[in-house]
């Protein structure tokens, strides 16, 4: 027989409503990734929506610099047991929250499962679920990447018009549909000339998975060049705050309604726990197949 306390775990779950988990990836670094993964979340908050970006670059990363914060705390603070997961939470623009990481600590991407168990509870914990988790991960296809694309309901593949990242790209839907059992990706055109040259992008990378892989992609939308973007990021700020009637940050919030429209499942991550108990799941995995 449940006690009271296990009770009125299952209780509060039961009541919880399911957490929208998107991770943003990309095949190689230096495609805009981050910003586009901080400027997602913004978009979100502005349409009054209960955000949290997590910073999941373990080692290197760069969701507080893009924003033009400072933490004091960050993941490793949690994992170390300095700190509890609420005191590393920042506000940020839009209404957001942010759990910053930490860059430049190799140990990061290496967590024991007690370590990753730590995360786990400590977002379990945490009273004020959002509605909406972005999750901008690391570049490639380490394991550590990995883990985090596994482990959430939507993912956004950020490409742009060179051969490096259409290649990477590609390489990168190879190894987690073959390997992670990820099926269904949603690819973000970035830096491109305009929106004719983004469906085309689009449908060159989409041509070879339909010849080569067992996938589904989907166009999510197209960030066409914009010297405003790039002001926004030597301002430290998300381009659909500073500059919302640009063409990146009207671009960038059509990507955000997009995302805000599609329903969360409630099999793969109904709540936040059961998003980090899905990456302790896929690194045991990882570690019987000996990934």
């Amino acid at each position: 027989m449940r006690d009271d306390s296990q009770q009125a775990s299952v209780e509060r779950a039961l009541l919880r409503k399911a957490v929208k988990v998107v991770a943003v990836t990309s095949g190689k670094g230096g495609v805009g990734k981050t910003n586009v993964a901080a400027n997602i979340a913004v978009a979100l908050g502005q349409r009054c929506r209960n955000v949290m970006l997590l910073d999941a670059d373990l080692s290197l990363a760069n969701v507080d610099v893009l924003l033009g914060l400072q933490p004091r705390f960050n993941l490793s603070h949690v994992v170390s047991g300095d700190i509890d997961l609420a005191g590393t939470v920042m506000n940020g623009p839009g209404g957001i929250r942010i759990v910053p990481a930490t860059s430049g600590n190799h140990a990061m991407t290496q967590l024991s499962p007690a370590s990753q168990a730590a995360i786990v509870n400590a977002f379990s914990e945490l009273a004020d679920q959002p509605e909406i988790l972005i999750v901008d991960t690391g570049s490639g296809i380490a394991p550590e990447v990995a883990r985090f694309v596994q482990a959430s309901q939507q993912v956004l593949v950020v490409v742009c018009d060179e051969p490096a990242s259409i290649t990477d790209a590609y390489a990168l839907i190879k190894v987690f549909s073959r390997h992670y059992g990820v099926s269904r990706f949603q690819v973000v055109t970035n830096q491109t000339r305009n929106v004719n040259e983004g469906h085309r992008l689009f449908e060159k990378l989409r041509k070879v998975t339909d010849s080569y892989l067992d996938v589904v992609l989907r166009h999510l939308g197209d960030i066409p060049q914009d010297r405003m973007l790039g002001r926004a990021v030597q301002e430290q700020r998300a381009v659909v705050d500073a500059y919302p009637a640009s063409s990146a940050g009207k671009a960038l919030r059509q990507i955000a309604t997009r995302i805000d429209e599609t329903h969360a499942t409630s099999s793969a991550a109904g709540h936040i726990e059961f998003f980090f108990e899905r990456l302790l799941a896929a690194d045991a995995c990882q570690v019987r197949s000996g990934a």
